[in-house]
């Protein structure tokens, strides 16, 4: 029997808005503040959605020094983030995608491990929080991604089995997630992370513009 979807869940950080590029110019920016370049390959991606700002901080702090000043570091990465931030949309395709799926009438979703009050500032500044029916956030799952708390958080709210939902990703843990909740998995890889990770998901994309919202939902029929 054909189970057509009647939701999309959609991360948010590096999927929708490509907040995972301002976040690394921020921390490059400090590290080269204090005379360092930043190894994006030393441990920097935790493999979990989890914020892990405190490990990074502290790894500056033992290149840095006694003198390291937590406070205004952090004060300087938030101040350029948010001028980053300023003009930030969504990324290449996915307003498309959604306006398509709004017309198509699927329901649509946010499942992020970020806070509720990142996901929406950003989603109201393009004018989009109330596309969203139901945005499931970091504050209130239990653990993070790879754990599927927050995609059986949106499900629950939404009043679906996972069979009838795509979940939209751009992390390998984060397909690991919505896949544990039952849901058909589209990846779409951030700027940091290679597509041979995704072997595990239904469709890898480069992009959302490679594909019109309709063709994805064809190739992801039963």
């Amino acid at each position: 029997m054909r189970l057509d979807p009647v939701a999309m869940i959609f991360d948010f950080d590096g999927l929708l808005m490509d907040t995972e590029s301002t976040m690394v110019e921020s921390w490059r920016a400090e590290w080269r503040y204090h005379g360092f370049e930043l190894d994006l390959a030393d441990d920097f991606w935790p493999g979990h959605g989890g914020d892990v700002s405190q490990y990074r901080y502290d790894r500056l702090a033992a290149l840095v020094g006694p003198s390291f000043d937590r406070a205004a570091s952090h004060a300087r990465r938030m101040a350029l983030r948010g001028r980053l931030h300023e003009t930030l949309d969504f990324r290449p395709g996915v307003r498309d995608w959604l306006e398509e799926a709004r017309r198509l009438g699927l329901r649509l979703a946010v499942a992020s491990s970020s806070p509720l009050s990142w996901v929406r500032d950003h989603l109201n500044r393009v004018g989009a929080f109330d596309w969203f029916e139901v945005v499931a956030t970091g504050d209130e799952a239990s653990a993070h991604k790879p754990d599927p708390a927050v995609y059986t958080t949106a499900l629950r709210r939404l009043g679906i089995p996972g069979k009838c939902a795509i979940g939209v990703e751009d992390t390998p843990h984060g397909i690991a997630a919505a896949q544990a909740a039952g849901m058909r998995t589209v990846a779409i890889p951030n700027p940091f992370v290679t597509a041979d990770k995704f072997a595990d998901a239904d469709v890898m994309l480069h992009s959302a513009a490679d594909l019109p919202l309709a063709a994805l939902l064809a190739r992801l029929a039963p």
